[in-house]
């Protein structure tokens, strides 16, 4: 069996290495980025929104009429680059523009193709983007 850099795969990324790459790289819309580090990022993102809505009404500092406040505002504003660079650097690693992300300002078919392609696994090869985090 022959060893070649192309078909090996890397071992997956912990939630804590995920989280610590996005943030190196927290305003980079160049590279690649594989899908455990997106969909880690993602429960990490979903994780700090919850509890920064927990926080908001544990302290009474909702704003009216919704269920979140200052907290979460600052959370998700604070978290909205890496979020946007984690998604461009994993269209990259399918080998799609990241202007791609576009799509999701279209209701419901935008998310539904975004989600396939944040599932797709990364193209095995070097592409215009760079190479394979994964392989």
């Amino acid at each position: 069996m022959e060893n070649n850099n192309h078909t090996q795969q890397k071992p997956t990324l912990s939630m804590s290495q995920a989280v610590s790459n996005v943030f190196d790289k927290y305003a980079t819309f160049s590279g690649r980025a594989r899908r455990s580090e997106y969909w880690w990022y993602w429960l990490f993102y979903l994780i700090v929104l919850f509890m920064a809505v927990f926080f908001d009404n544990f302290f009474g500092i909702t704003f009216d009429y919704l269920t979140y406040g200052p907290i979460y505002v600052l959370a998700a504003l604070g978290l909205i680059l890496p979020t946007w660079a984690v998604a461009v650097r994993r269209l990259h690693d399918i080998n799609k523009s990241g202007w791609n992300l576009l799509w999701s300002l279209v209701p419901i078919i935008g998310a539904i193709l975004l989600l396939i392609w944040a599932c797709t696994d990364s193209d095995r090869t070097t592409n215009e983007y760079g190479e394979s985090p994964k392989y």
